[in-house]
Parts: structure tokens; sequence; C-alpha cells
């Protein structure tokens, strides 16, 4: 994996980029874009951040390369997301991305912070907003921003579900054999969380996802849709064209405990080989051990290489490392603890591209939690490249 530290001076971005590219084959990089705070409104902030990412994709290491997925992590999501979506419009063409926003405040004093995942060599289309990028027989499935108006958080959960897996059967998929890995951002996920896990519990036992068979890669996390009447928001990702042999789930059982044991359904972790790379997704994990309970309550830095050793686990049982990470989420409940943990994961971490969000984990004793994407060489000749 390579890292650059690329600055925008006159657009006050800094552009965290990743680059997997190896040679011959398709490129695949993660770029986390940072807006300098000076003070100015959040059109400002969001022009100067589309801006940079268009001095990016000019660069010659991003030559070729289209953005298939973006996420703005935003501080008011109500009231910023309609100039994402009306900046949107304002395009000739039909967008090739998928775009998610969530209220997920950086925590580095700006407004809006955004995750890029950029590829080359596919043909992408845009099918009502779900992005399909295809490649060597694969189809990548991107959808986000699913959030429905009415009822309570178990309620729009079904719906949620429900509309999925009618999109993925227009395709030939489902859900338990097609979706690699899906986000639920919770409104108020200390008192809305339960009822989201007991309907995504309650689908999954209808698709066949059980702790008999598998569940998906998945982060639940505290998260304000745009949408003020929206208590759950969903984004997926799905692969169709792979056999069932190139996939497999992590579980780190020295370090974790299964998630059914305490009422939740998602895996720990997924694999995924293809002839030239294994693509490694780390749902959201916190400082957790393997009997299910909190680990270092309220210690934020104990609580930190905790979850370091818990991914750090997951990532060897993918025989992978965090030389292979593309990107990572870190999410924090309490603002305080920003300066204490950004300088831990800088010092680990000095390279990779890493945004800190505002964001409450699923339990109130949690302070902290990541996710990441991992990406590393393969030659597997019983599967085709990526």
């Amino acid at each position: 994996m390579k890292y650059e530290s690329i600055i925008f001076k006159e657009l006050g971005v800094r552009a965290e980029l990743s680059s997997f590219n190896p040679e011959g084959k398709t490129t695949e990089q993660h770029a986390i874009l940072h807006v300098e705070p000076r003070g100015e409104d959040f059109a400002s902030q969001l022009n100067r951040i589309d801006s940079a990412e268009l001095s990016l994709l000019a660069l010659p290491q991003c030559a070729n390369s289209q953005v298939i997925f973006k996420r703005y992590f935003l501080s008011d999501a109500t009231n910023q997301q309609p100039l994402i979506s009306e900046k949107g419009k304002q395009k000739s063409e039909k967008s090739l991305s998928s775009v998610s926003c969530i209220q997920q405040p950086p925590l580095d004093g700006s407004k809006v912070a955004v995750w890029l995942y950029l590829v080359q060599n596919m043909d992408i289309e845009n099918h009502d907003g779900l992005i399909i990028a295809s490649h060597n027989g694969y189809r990548h499935l991107w959808k986000m921003g699913m959030h429905e108006h009415k009822g309570d958080s178990a309620w729009q959960t079904e719906s949620l579900l429900i509309d999925y897996e009618e999109t993925l059967q227009r395709y030939g998929a489902t859900l338990a054999d097609n979706c690699i890995r899906t986000w639920f951002y919770v409104r108020d996920v200390d008192t809305q969380y339960a009822g989201m896990v007991k309907a995504r519990r309650e689908n999954f036992e209808e698709q066949g996802l059980t702790q008999n068979t598998h569940f998906i890669a998945s982060t639940g996390i505290g998260g304000s849709p745009a949408d003020t009447r929206a208590l759950v928001q969903l984004g997926t990702y799905a692969l169709i064209g792979f056999e069932p042999e190139q996939q497999r789930y992590l579980y780190a059982k020295t370090h974790l405990n299964s998630t059914y044991e305490y009422g939740v359904t998602f895996e720990r972790g997924t694999r995924i080989d293809y002839g030239d790379r294994r693509h490694v997704y780390i749902s959201g994990t916190a400082s957790i051990n393997n009997k299910g309970e909190v680990v270092h309550v309220g210690d934020i830095v104990r609580q930190t290489h905790r979850m370091w050793d818990n991914v750090e686990a997951l990532l060897a049982e993918a025989e992978t490392s965090f030389d292979d990470v593309a990107q990572i989420i870190v999410y924090l409940r309490d603002i305080a603890d920003y300066d204490t943990v950004r300088t831990l994961f800088h010092e680990r971490f000095p390279e990779t591209p890493c945004v800190f969000t505002l964001a409450p984990v699923c339990r109130p004793t949690w302070l902290i939690e990541m996710e990441c994407v991992a990406i590393r060489p393969n030659a597997n000749p019983a599967f085709r490249d990526f």
C-alpha cells in the first residue's frame, strides 16, 4: 500500500491518499479529504473540498480514476445535505458516484470531511441511485442514503431491508448471498438502536441469516440522517459474480465473542479473495473481550489500545495487517477525547487515511469504535482478478 499526503494550499484542503496499484492490474485508491476551517459558512467549505476532489483527480497518480463511492461527514446534515444535492443536480452528467451523507461531525473543527473510493478500468452505471461498477465478470453494487419517513426505528429498519432485498432481486442477487457490507446509522443510538437490532435480526432470520449460517459485516453507530423524520439510514455494498469460496468470515475468538451471544447479528469482518488481491472489511470494532464485555470502562487510552488489538487480530485472521489498511474511520462518543485519540492514532498510523467523527457507539460505556478496509496482493489462479 502506498500512502501520500497531498496539500492543496490555496484551497486549504489536505488529501490523505492510499493507492493499491499492482502492475498491469486495476488500481484502487481511498482518499479522505480534510478542509481547513476558515471561519466561513458550509457552502464555502464544500466548494473548497469539491474543488480539491477535482484537483486530486487531475494528478498523475489518479489519472483515469473514477470516484464510485463518496461519504460526506457533516456537522449539520439537515441544512447541509440539500446544498450537496443541489450541486449534484447542477452537473450536466448523471452522477456515477454513490453518495452518502450523514451527520457525524468531523472533529477537526470543520463542517465537512469526505471519504472517496476510486477505481480504474470499470464500466459504471447509475440505476436510480444504485451504482453498478462492472469489471472482469464482477458487478459491484453501491447503494447509499436509504431512509424512511414514518414509524419507529424497528419499522424503518424492516422497511429499508425489504426495499433493499427487492432491489437486489432485480439483479439476480440476494441479501444472504451477495451483500458484503452494511452501515446502519441510528439517530439516537442510546434509545433507538435496540429497535434497529430487533428488526434486523428478525429480517435476517427470514432471509436465512442465522448463527448457523452467517451474517454480514456491518457498522451500527450513531448518526443523524438529513431527513428529520428518519431514525435509521442504511448504506450497502454488494458483489455479484463471485464464488462462495471467495468469501470468508472473520471471528478472532481469542479476542472477541460471536455477536449473536449478545443479541446482535453482524460479522466481525469479511474477507473477499480475488485472483490478484484480497479485500478485508472490518466491521465497527470497540473495546470488547471474548465474553462480550466492555473492557476498560471510562479509560479512553486503554479502550483505544484494546480496540487496536481486536482489529489487529481480525486482520491477522485474514492474513493481513495494519500495513495493508487503506482507510480508517474513528467514532468518538465524547468530543473531549479527540486530542488524546488523534495523538494516539497519528503516532501509530501516521500515513493511513483517517477521519475522526463524533458518533456515539451502541453501548454508552464504549467511548470509541473504528472500522477499516484493507487490501493486499494475492495470487490465486482459482479466482478471476478484481
